[in-house]
C-alpha cells in the first residue's frame, strides 16, 4: 500500500513539473528595477488574475504586506469564498537582496520551505498599481491600492500584457471588478 502511495505521489510530482515546464517562461520579461520594498508594503487589491486552484471561487481578494526589521516580509491574503472569509498567511523575501538597484523579485511561501517566484513586471511610479507574475506565464495578477482601477488604465495594462504573450482570454475578474460593473472607478 505504501509503495502505491509513494509511486502515485512521485508520478504526480513529475507530472506537475512537466506541466509547469511546458508553460512559457517569464525570464525574458524584466522585473521592475529600483524597487523600494518599504513603498510596496501595505494593502493591495486583486483586480484581475489568471485562474488557479488556490483562488478558485475567491472574490474581494486582498494581500497585505508587512516588512520586518530583518528584511523578511509577512504576507496575508484574504478573500471571500461562497460569502465566507478566508485567509492565509505566508512569508516573502527579496530574491536578490544584494543587487543594486533592487529588482522587484521576491520569493513567496505559503507552504513551509517551498518558495515561488513573485516577479513585479510593472509598477506605477507612485506604487498605485502593480502587475505580478511568477516564473512562467501561467501566473498573473493586476493589483491596485484601491478596490478598482480606472477602466482606461486597466485597458492599457492589458494591452501591454497581450503583447507579452499572456493568455488574456483566461483572465478572471473578482466580483467587485467585473467588466461592465465598474462602479467606483475614477
Amino acid at each position: 500500500m505504501k509503495r502505491h502511495f509513494l509511486t502515485g505521489g512521485l508520478f504526480c510530482c513529475a507530472w506537475a513539473v512537466l506541466l509547469n515546464g511546458c508553460a512559457a517562461s517569464t525570464a525574458g520579461i524584466p522585473a521592475v528595477s529600483d524597487f523600494k520594498p518599504a513603498d510596496y508594503m501595505g494593502t493591495w487589491y486583486e483586480i484581475v488574475r489568471l485562474p488557479h486552484y488556490f483562488e478558485r471561487g475567491m472574490d474581494q481578494v486582498s494581500a497585505e504586506y508587512t516588512l520586518h526589521k530583518n528584511g523578511s516580509i509577512r504576507v496575508v491574503n484574504r478573500g471571500l469564498r461562497n460569502g465566507k472569509p478566508k485567509q492565509i498567511t505566508g512569508k516573502a523575501k527579496l530574491k536578490n537582496p544584494n543587487r543594486k538597484p533592487l529588482s522587484g523579485e521576491l520569493l513567496v511561501s505559503f507552504f513551509g520551505p517551498f518558495y515561488s517566484d513573485y516577479r513585479i513586471i510593472e509598477l506605477a511610479p507612485d506604487y498605485s498599481y502593480a502587475v505580478v507574475t511568477g516564473s512562467n506565464k501561467n501566473y498573473l495578477w493586476v493589483l491596485s491600492r484601491t478596490p478598482t482601477l480606472p477602466r482606461e488604465r486597466l485597458k492599457e495594462i492589458l494591452n501591454r500584457l497581450q503583447t507579452l504573450g499572456f493568455a488574456l482570454e483566461k483572465l478572471e475578474y473578482p466580483k467587485a471588478c467585473q467588466p461592465g460593473s465598474w462602479s467606483g472607478t475614477k
